[in-house]
């Protein structure tokens, strides 16, 4: 299926909307200069949405909404149809023709399913996983949950709870429980300052997992494609300075070239049986979650041996576009909005239609016993 016109999506409510941007205009001077007529939305940290005009460049969201932008509606529910809307104008506006769309979300409700169930319900295809694929691959003590439930290496993971210590002994590495980018993650040597961290450290305050701190683990990184078959990449291997303790946000990203440009190691230089094992667990994790299109899935591993699950990232920085050298990037993203058109929306509105209510009979004998 050749891809024609497309619509990218990017910013959103998280701490990594500044990323999102980036990674949004990259898809688009990508896929734009393939052929392919591209729209862009921007959804600003005022939580509006803007049609944001062609080639823009980083610096110009550096006050919000480029100059020259559209104000633009997400509305369900009207007589022309359910999507995006030009705000005023005669009529209340005019429907954008989107066409699939390709979520370039990092983080918050762009990433973790919130955005997938609003496209769902307006039945516009999109990037992005399925909504439950999303929110399961964002949350990081489901995600290790559902690794650990299937025999899968991963290191142990639990909730930073104010009522119960961990079951194991510390140091810790204690992370957003919903949070990506290395964003808000933190050493610490015991409990009690873990639970300090809930109280001051605005990532968490939607919760914290923690984990075994493991100094003589590094980090090994592949981007699997669901589309048009799944594949995985070489592995990358980031390196970190020698006073960081992990790969931060910082190392990731604060760099004029983005991720390309990071200190890196690829293809990685580790034993082969670490290469065959993480490409084979790559696969597993997608099949688990069920998440599509292009991600990145973060390993652990001493490079002999040992190698531990560690998150996944349904919508990776850049679309980890620098993991596939060998394939044109434009061939990458097209793949995955072809995909997505595929898609089949989980919304089932015809199930026993009547059956439950003609049963029911009157609701005031529902209501006995009830006060």
């Amino acid at each position: 299926m050749s891809v024609t016109k497309a619509t990218i999506v990017f910013g959103g409510p998280s701490a990594e909307h500044d990323i999102s941007i980036l990674t949004g205009l990259q898809a688009e001077r990508v896929l734009s200069g393939a052929g392919v007529e591209v729209t862009c939305l921007y959804w600003a940290r005022s939580d509006k949405w803007f049609l944001v005009p062609a080639k823009q460049e980083a610096r110009d969201f550096l006050g919000g909404e480029p100059k020259g932008s559209k104000a633009v509606e997400f509305r369900l529910g009207t007589e022309k149809g359910d999507g995006f809307y030009t705000v005023g104008g005669f009529g209340g506006g005019k429907r954008l023709e989107t066409g699939p769309i390709l979520s370039a979300f990092h983080g918050g409700a762009g990433e973790a399913g919130g955005i997938q169930w609003l496209f769902e319900l307006a039945g516009l295809k999109a990037t992005g996983a399925t909504p439950a694929s999303a929110a399961l691959g964002m949350d990081k003590l489901a995600f290790g949950a559902v690794m650990l439930n299937a025999g899968l290496p991963s290191l142990q993971r639990e909730l930073l709870s104010r009522y119960a210590a961990p079951s194991f002994e510390g140091p810790y590495i204690v992370k957003p429980r919903f949070g990506g980018s290395s964003i808000g993650i933190e050493v610490v040597d015991d409990y009690e300052t873990g639970l300090a961290l809930l109280n001051t450290s605005p990532h968490l305050r939607a919760g914290a997992v923690v984990e075994p701190y493991r100094p003589d683990l590094f980090d090994l990184n592949a981007s699997v494609r669901t589309a048009p078959e799944v594949a995985v990449s070489d592995i990358e291997r980031p390196l970190r300075s020698d006073e960081a303790k992990m790969y931060d946000y910082s190392a990731k990203y604060v760099h004029t070239d983005g991720l390309s440009s990071s200190p890196r190691e690829f293809p990685a230089q580790v034993e082969e049986s670490v290469t065959k094992q993480i490409k084979d667990l790559a696969v597993r994790v997608v099949e688990l979650t069920g998440l599509t299109g292009i991600l990145r899935i973060d390993f652990l591993s001493d490079g002999k041996g040992e190698v531990y699950i560690n998150e996944v990232n349904s919508i990776p920085g850049a679309l980890s576009l620098y993991l596939w050298p060998d394939t044109p990037a434009s061939e990458v993203l097209t793949s995955a909005i072809a995909e997505a058109e595929k898609h089949v929306p989980q919304v089932t509105r015809n199930f026993e239609e009547g059956v439950a209510l003609k049963a029911a009979g009157g609701i005031a004998g529902k209501l006995t016993g009830l006060s």
